[in-house]
């Protein structure tokens, strides 16, 4: 098993989430700082934009715009020219506060959503999936989600990982050529470990951040773990990128409390290089 250790890029951060590697950039939200920042290859910080409530997942249209998730008010933004407005309103569809989301190649958007209150102590409840199709109609994707948290789409689009938290699992959802789901299966059962969020490499195999077990490994399908990386913080997501997408960004704290995060500003960014590059284009 192959072992790695990540060393910190950026810190004084609140809460980094949402990591996604774009137009040769590592971008990812500050939640807690309500802000969607990137990194250039130098690891000068820029604060795109400040967002009006707590941003969750990030994703592109095939426009080139940004979206991000708002997850209180269930709505996804789109940003360009310096504006963000209204591109979907799920607040009638979906549980509880919105979460990550994923956006495929033509521009459909799968979201999940917390399904019940999770810092407020409600019972652990199922939720749904919602895709957001190119022309914004909302419709069911799948239902019966354990805490849907991080996605990846596979390069040739027949397929949706997602991360099931409190499951303690990935599950695969096979896509047509609609984007909707012809088949689920369970992809890899993952013990205690909790995974938020994940992306995916060319040989196939997942790398999973685990607050709850505060680890960060790579798994193949099934559930074997093949290579773990130590990080300083907690991490909670991650995403490869980098010129020859083989450098693992990873977005660790020491806290996921709204006020002690902003407080303690213990989020970073941590990085390392790994063996196997991350799926898809540059």
């Amino acid at each position: 098993m192959m072992h790695y250790r990540a060393e910190t890029a950026v810190e004084s951060l609140a809460f980094p989430e949402g990591p996604r590697w774009h137009a040769g950039r590592f971008w990812f939200t500050d939640q807690h700082e309500r802000a969607i920042c990137s990194i250039d290859h130098t690891d000068q910080l820029e604060v795109i934009t400040g967002t009006d409530d707590l941003p969750g997942g990030l994703g592109w249209l095939p426009d080139g715009r940004l979206l991000v998730v708002y997850m209180t008010q269930r709505r996804i933004m789109s940003w360009a020219d310096g504006v963000l407005e209204l591109y979907a309103d799920l607040s009638k569809q979906a549980a509880f506060h919105c979460n990550d989301m994923v956006v495929d190649g033509r521009g459909r958007i799968y979201v999940g959503n917390f399904g019940y209150d999770l810092h407020g102590g409600a019972a652990r409840q199922a939720t749904r999936v919602w895709l957001v199709d190119v022309d914004r109609r909302i419709e069911p994707f799948a239902n019966d989600l354990i805490f849907p948290n991080g996605g990846v789409i596979t390069p040739d689009e027949a397929s949706l990982l997602l991360a099931e938290t409190f499951a303690h699992r990935i599950s695969e959802f096979q896509l047509d050529d609609n984007g909707r789901m012809q088949s689920r299966r369970t992809w890899a059962l993952l013990g205690d470990a909790t995974p938020d969020g994940i992306c995916l490499d060319r040989q196939g195999a997942l790398w999973v951040a685990s607050p709850g077990t505060q680890e960060l490994f790579r798994v193949q399908p099934g559930g074997k773990i093949l290579a773990r990386c130590a990080t300083r913080g907690t991490p909670y997501a991650c995403m490869l990128g980098g010129p020859d997408r083989r450098t693992l960004f990873v977005c660790t704290a020491e806290t996921d409390d709204p006020e002690q995060a902003r407080q303690l500003a213990s989020g970073r960014i941590e990085r390392v290089e790994v063996k196997v590059p991350g799926a898809g284009l540059p």
